[in-house]
């Protein structure tokens, strides 16, 4: 196990070994975020499924009300006048086959991939690339559409696209330190009812397992998942 440096086991000697309530637990990852950047602020999300069967895959998107902080850099496969569409709209690649041969050569300069169903036979062609990297578009997901400029505009805004991985975790950036406590506890709040809602039918038993915070360099704090459904209820 790797020693942890002063820093963090300063740090991480602050936090209890409990569950805390959702605004505490936020507060207190803000107030360890003490690197000299502003931290992107992080949920784990451990559910009681299991992907590898097709009854209990979550794969969505979420719409952070107050957005995520970062500058998402958006690619966009289609065709004809759908091109210049694409660029107005705020797209920072846009193109025909030959973006999608330039992404079978690595070049991935970018952080979303869109494309319009016309292009999904060419686009599937790259899953060896994409498909590692969580880029290939998707219907679900909203990366395949007709209508790229409000998918762009969603997406700039602080739409996410997210998936529980192979052992059923959920990993999903929801703002940053910068922001203001009770933005970060909305955003929280809209990331657990997107989840909620979004329960795979052949999930077994308890959905929740856990629910942890973290910012880029600090050291993760629970937070009592119950408490935090409970406040979304409220509103």
């Amino acid at each position: 196990m790797p020693k942890l440096s002063k820093r963090l086991a300063s740090l991480t000697g602050k936090i209890e070994d409990r569950a805390y309530e959702p605004l505490e637990a936020i507060n207190l990852v803000r107030e360890n975020a003490t690197a000299k950047f502003d931290e992107t602020m992080e949920a784990h999300v451990r559910l009681g499924i299991d992907p590898k069967y097709t009854d209990q895959q979550l794969r969505t998107t979420v719409a952070l009300p107050n957005g995520t902080g970062q500058t998402i850099r958006i690619a966009v496969v289609t065709r004809g006048e759908k091109v210049a569409e694409a660029k107005a709209a705020g797209a920072e690649l846009a193109g025909e086959e030959e973006l999608v041969d330039s992404i079978a050569k690595g070049e991935m300069d970018f952080d979303l991939l869109i494309a319009t169903p016309d292009m999904m036979p060419k686009v599937a062609k790259l899953g060896r690339v994409l498909g590692p990297r969580g880029l290939m578009p998707n219907p679900k997901a909203g990366t395949v559409t007709t209508d790229l400029a409000s998918a762009i505009k969603e997406f700039k805004a602080g739409k996410l696209e997210f998936r529980a991985d192979r052992t059923g975790i959920v990993h999903v950036r929801f703002g940053k330190a910068s922001f203001k406590a009770e933005d970060l506890l909305e955003n929280l709040k809209t990331l657990q009812a997107t989840i909620d809602r979004n329960k795979p039918s052949g999930a077994k038993g308890r959905y929740w397992k856990s629910l942890f915070i973290t910012s880029t360099m600090g050291p993760s704090v629970e937070v009592d998942f119950s408490a935090l459904q409970d406040l979304t209820k409220e509103g």
